[in-house]
């Protein structure tokens, strides 16, 4: 129960994940095994999660995916450390997680900038309280403003900005606390389509660029595929994986082709839309 499922390897991969990560943050393997999880102390109460068992290698960048109510959150929020599973165990770089830690940074559905701070100050707000030298915090946000496209408003207070340049900030701020894993609940579910798309093609190319590692959890197949180097299903409650497959699209680097007008993209979203449609 719980073991990976396994899939056969059609194409090519679209893109390796980067070999080096930047920042001086190591790489790090995230793996979950067993991992049963109930809120509450009532054992007759319908479990979240059972029986699940999942690594994340350095490097990669995995959506899950799956119907409301499945337990993705749930998973997400115990790699991140703010709760231990009831059964089983997470481990990071082999080593238990039991709260959370400067490691995993972690970018959720909705901004929660903090107001009274412009959007620099939300980004040093992390390195600041880990006690980085004040000389060093203007170089620090430079670098991951410029990286999310928001030099240009750094003095500007959260308020002023579009729903999306907020996520930006956001983003951002994780990415200041140089965490070798980022791990994200659905932080473009509220945007329209189009600031939705432009994200995911920004986050793309800061994977490419920082070579973190990312969990991603979304509703929509179409984002998991068009990110993600793997995509993995998760049930009904109680979540189980049940499908596990990697994004192996045709190379598509430097043409600046969109791997979602490809045939083989349309596929895979429509096999993984049909394993979520059949649990």
């Amino acid at each position: 129960m719980g073991e990976r499922p396994k899939s056969k390897p059609l194409l090519r991969r679209r893109g390796e994940a980067p070999a080096a990560v930047a920042g001086g943050s190591r790489p790090e393997r995230i793996e979950v095994h067993g991992v049963t999880h109930r809120f509450g102390t009532n054992k007759r109460s319908a479990p979240a999660l059972v029986g699940v068992d999942l690594t994340v290698e350095p490097g990669e960048f995995i959506c899950l995916v799956g119907p409301s109510g499945c337990g993705k959150t749930t998973l997400l929020k115990l790699i991140a450390g703010f709760f231990e599973p009831t059964l089983g165990a997470v481990l990071v770089n082999g080593e238990p997680v039991v709260n959370p830690g400067a490691d995993r940074g972690m970018v959720f559905q909705q901004p929660t900038l903090f107001p009274w701070l412009t959007v620099r100050g939300n980004v040093e707000i992390g390195p600041r309280m880990s006690g980085t030298p004040h000389q060093q915090l203007r170089a620090l946000s430079n670098r991951y403003l410029e990286l999310v496209g928001l030099a240009d408003v750094a003095d500007q207070r959260p308020h002023e900005l579009s729903g999306g340049m907020q996520q930006r900030c956001a983003i951002a701020r994780a990415l200041a606390n140089d965490p070798a894993i980022v791990l994200m609940d659905e932080p473009f579910g509220a945007l329209d389509a189009l600031t939705r798309e432009r994200l995911q093609q920004e986050l793309k190319e800061i994977w490419q660029a920082t070579g973190k590692s990312i969990v991603f959890v979304t509703h929509s197949v179409e984002e998991a595929v068009y990110l993600g180097t793997r995509v993995v299903v998760l049930s009904p409650r109680p979540g189980r994986i049940v499908y596990d497959e990697p994004v192996l699209l045709p190379g598509l680097n430097g043409s600046g082709a969109d791997a979602r007008l490809l045939p083989e993209f349309t596929a895979l979203r429509a096999r993984i839309g049909s394993m979520i449609g059949a649990t």
